[in-house]
């Protein structure tokens, strides 16, 4: 039975100084809810009032029970801020990486601040896009960065859905735009002879990048080049990581440093295993214990620019190396070891990994086989978004066609012998 009563409150006695019991201004009210739970709610300081709001609330119960009412509406009313904090809640639970939660709340705190939402009934797909358009018509934002917006808001609303706080996602039927057409970053592939380059120049370095010593780098950017593996999962791994004495001999990813967040397990190259045995056994000789990173630090974060330094110190000894005035004025003119090419294609990191993919390819790798080692969801991807080729690769194509109808063309003109 639903009734209002004043809510009993201690108070201090203007006279006495003493504290003394006694009752709210406001009347409570108590009622039943539609899964029979009793429920006690602030009403109001008028007694007529009270009652009337308690009546509703009462009204409300009874239809949501026959249907009339949904279930979401008491969260419609809620402030949307309170549901983006717990969906974050949500995303702690399961266990996400902070700079992961980081990334995606913040994203979705400034589009919807920006779509100036008060309510998650307000969330409407028209508001979203147009914001979205007028950021990237304002060149604040790429198409990359504005489907990255997008997933987040569109994640966050399948979660409200999820968890009966909206009936249907009001962002389901937004599409991501084709990042195609618009790449603000076109990534260039070292050559093999640039390789070497640069991981003499880190070898022969004295000096410390991102708390890593020259021979750290070296050993990490051969260990990003024979296996495609991404800057935080390389700083992520210890000892244990490496099974250099197994059969095929393995390198592993833990799922929580997975982008796909599954355990990855990849083979590694023999030549690669013996540098890793080498580097390995002399570290074993300062650090102890097989759960100790190898390369801790944050130093994934400007993996690029640490990268980028080592390239430049390639670069100047290539040129040093110039037997002669001619010869360093074609050195200096190069593309080779530059960071940025004429084309604007730029060699960061992640190049290492467009460039492991890029050479399975070139090996003639089953695309399958490249797609599960580059650990991709799609082939698509694998061969669209990974894959570099170049003229030469193109004209080198070619001619292997002309001299396969060449071949055609001299069996059919041969004289029949008996």
């Amino acid at each position: 039975m639903a009734s209002i009563y004043k809510k009993p409150v201690f108070v201090r006695d203007p006279a006495t100084g003493e504290r003394v019991k006694g009752k709210s201004k406001k009347w409570w009210g108590r009622f039943r809810d539609v899964d029979d739970r009793e429920k006690r709610v602030p009403l109001a300081v008028d007694r007529a009032a009270a009652q009337a709001m308690l009546a509703e609330y009462v009204r409300r119960v009874e239809r949501q029970k026959v249907g009339l009412i949904e279930p979401t509406d008491e969260h419609r009313k809620k402030p949307i801020a309170q549901h983006v904090a717990d969906y974050e809640k949500y995303l702690r639970a399961k266990a996400n990486e902070p700079r992961y939660i980081a990334l995606a709340v913040g994203r979705l705190k400034t589009l919807l601040a920006g779509c100036k939402f008060k309510t998650i009934s307000q969330i409407k797909a028209s508001g979203v896009a147009n914001w979205l358009r007028h950021r990237r018509e304002a060149n604040a934002f790429g198409k990359a960065t504005s489907n990255d917006y997008l997933v987040a808001a569109k994640a966050f609303c399948n979660w409200l859905v999820r968890d009966g706080r909206l009936g249907q996602n009001p962002l389901a039927h937004l599409q991501r735009l084709n990042t195609e057409t618009d790449v603000r970053r076109k990534r260039r592939v070292l050559t093999q002879e640039e390789l070497d380059l640069l991981i003499a120049a880190a070898e022969k370095s004295k000096g410390r990048l991102g708390r890593m010593r020259g021979a750290d780098r070296a050993i990490v950017y051969r260990l990003a080049a024979f296996t495609g593996l991404r800057a935080q999962e390389i700083a992520s791994m210890t000892p244990r990581s490496f099974a250099l004495d197994a059969d095929p001999p393995t390198v592993t990813v833990d799922a929580c440093y997975s982008k796909h967040r599954r355990k990855d397990v990849l083979p590694l190259a023999d030549d690669l295993c013996r540098r890793l045995r080498t580097y390995l056994a002399q570290r074993e000789k300062a650090h102890r214990g097989g759960d100790e990173r190898l390369w801790p630090g944050k130093w994934y974060r400007k993996a690029g620019e640490i990268l980028q330094r080592d390239l430049a110190a390639a670069r100047a000894a290539w040129l040093k190396d110039a037997k002669t005035p001619a010869e360093c004025t074609r050195r200096e003119a190069s593309d080779l070891l530059r960071d940025v090419d004429a084309a604007g294609q730029v060699v960061d990191f992640h190049s290492l990994r467009h460039g492991f993919i890029t050479h399975l390819v070139m090996a003639n790798v089953p695309p399958k086989v490249a797609q599960a080692l580059a650990r991709h969801s799609t082939i698509t991807l694998t061969m669209d978004r990974y894959t570099h080729l170049g003229m030469g690769d193109l004209v080198e194509a070619v001619g292997r066609l002309a001299g396969l109808c060449n071949d055609v063309l001299t069996e059919r003109t041969l004289p029949n012998s008996r």
